[in-house]
Parts: C-alpha cells; sequence; structure tokens
C-alpha cells in the first residue's frame, strides 16, 4: 500500500499526458469525417457519417497519389543513401583510436549546431550550379548530408559496444574488412540501424522548406508536405478535407513506426542498462 501511493502521482502524470495526447488525436481523427458546420458546432462530438468523402475530395484535388509516390521515393533513396554513407563512416570511427577520429568524430557532432535554414541559400546556389534545381534528385543527394551528424553519432555508439575479439576471430579466419562490417557490426547494430531508419524516415517524410525552394510546386515532382497546403483556400477552407489529407499522409508513417517500433525499443533499453 505505502509503494502504491508512492507512486501515485506518477500514475496521475502518466494518465493526465496521455489524456493531453488523446483528445487531440480525436478531435483530428473525428474532424475527417465532418464537414465544417460539424466541426464548429460540435467540435468533440462523433460524426454523424464515416463515409469517405473528403479523404476522396482531398485526394483528388491535391494529387496526393503522385506527392505520396513522390516522397515515398526521395525518402527511400536518401534513407539507403545515408545508410550506405554512414555505416562505413561510424565503423571508422568506432574502430580507430588515433586522434584524427577522434577529432573527425566531434566535427560529425558540430552538424547539430547548424540551424536548417541557415544553409538554405547557399544550398538553392548549389542546386542551380549543378543543374538540379527543380528536381528530387537533389533532395536524394541533399537530404543525407542532413542526416549525417545524428546517424554517425548513434552507429557509432552502437558500434563500440561489440567486443573486439570478434573481429580479431573473424581476422583470423580471413574475413576482410567488408565482412567485418557486414557480417559481424550490421546484424549487432540493427537495434541502431532501425533507430536511425525512423529517426531520418520522420525528418525526410515531414521534410518542407527545401521540398518547396528546391522542387517546387510541381504536381508532378512535389512532396506530400507541399501538397497538403494546396487544400487550403483564401475563400475558405474545407477543414474536413484539409484533416483528411493530413491523415493520408500519416499512414505511411504509422506503418514505419510499427515496423520498426520494436528495434528502437531495444536500442532504448539496451541504451538504458549499459548508462
Amino acid at each position: 500500500m505505502k509503494l502504491g501511493k508512492r507512486w501515485l502521482p506518477a500514475h496521475l502524470l502518466v494518465w493526465t499526458y496521455a489524456v493531453l495526447l488523446i483528445v487531440p488525436l480525436y478531435y483530428f481523427l473525428a474532424s475527417a469525417f465532418k464537414s465544417n458546420e460539424e466541426i464548429f458546432a460540435h467540435p468533440f462530438a462523433l460524426p454523424s457519417s464515416f463515409g469517405f468523402g473528403n479523404f476522396r475530395t482531398a485526394y483528388d484535388s491535391a494529387d496526393l497519389g503522385t506527392a505520396v509516390v513522390n516522397s515515398a521515393l526521395v525518402t527511400a533513396l536518401a534513407l539507403a543513401l545515408t545508410l550506405l554513407l554512414a555505416l562505413p563512416a561510424a565503423f571508422a570511427l568506432a574502430r580507430s583510436r588515433s586522434r584524427l577520429a577522434s577529432a573527425m568524430e566531434k566535427i560529425f557532432s558540430l552538424g547539430f549546431l547548424i540551424p536548417t535554414f541557415a544553409a538554405l541559400f547557399p544550398t538553392f546556389l548549389l542546386a542551380a550550379a549543378t543543374g538540379l534545381f527543380h528536381t528530387r534528385l537533389f533532395m536524394v543527394l541533399f537530404l543525407p548530408a542532413t542526416a549525417m551528424p545524428l546517424s554517425v553519432v548513434i552507429l557509432v555508439q552502437f558500434m563500440r559496444t561489440i567486443p573486439r575479439e570478434m573481429e580479431e576471430a573473424a581476422r583470423m579466419d580471413g574475413a576482410s574488412t567488408y565482412t567485418v562490417l557486414r557480417h559481424i557490426y550490421i546484424p549487432m547494430c540493427l537495434p541502431g540501424i532501425a533507430t536511425v531508419l525512423l529517426l531520418n524516415f520522420l525528418t525526410f517524410w515531414n521534410e518542407y522548406l527545401y521540398s518547396l525552394i528546391i522542387i517546387g510546386p510541381d504536381p508532378e515532382q512535389r512532396t506530400v508536405q507541399v501538397a497538403l497546403p494546396t487544400l487550403k483556400a483564401v475563400t475558405g477552407t474545407d477543414y474536413g478535407v484539409l484533416t483528411a489529407g493530413t491523415v493520408l499522409t500519416l499512414v505511411p508513417v504509422w506503418v514505419v513506426y510499427t515496423v520498426l517500433q520494436k528495434r528502437m525499443q531495444q536500442a532504448l533499453v539496451n541504451g538504458a542498462v549499459k548508462a
């Protein structure tokens, strides 16, 4: 009983926080099935019907099908390139004990200090100079550069927990550096890789500023975050349609999180135990 009373404030805080999350989520999902009149007249009431008219309108008006494909293409290729660059870099930094490696790791960490908007103008000039302005290819090449600091720092910490004896045993069996990375470090760092993938996926999928400037509003190339604002209107916005369109763009995020959440939770638990 004493232990239960001690935990009572913590339980109250947790449930209060849960309510603060659930209520806006309920309002958000319910609004996707309502008209403007229903939203303003009865904001927290259940929808009068659960038809998918708002979703069809949002899908057609903003051409969300093409936008989702564009976002998925840019995000998937950028994630693949990020891992292709971050894994070897983290592997080299984790294995090396030299001062140069330590300095390089600190340089990667300094990447957290650069505000996103600070690189907008140089990035615009670079896109124009390379002839890749208003193309998805430039975003595929640019997004991994923004993700390298976080990705390398996370992967280095995971790789340093792997015993060197495993690598030495593989070397004695004639394993190359690539083989050691592929068959020892990568399988043992899957929780860290899942964490990097999930965090970068959220960043890449939700990226708006650079997608708007670099790719532009072209319906054939624009991403979902650029397409969604087209559902707004100066004369009057249909908030039910706008909310429905937002729900559609969140479905891929929910799917990816569902797939990777166990690996990420394992990474957090492992980090807590080591700490």
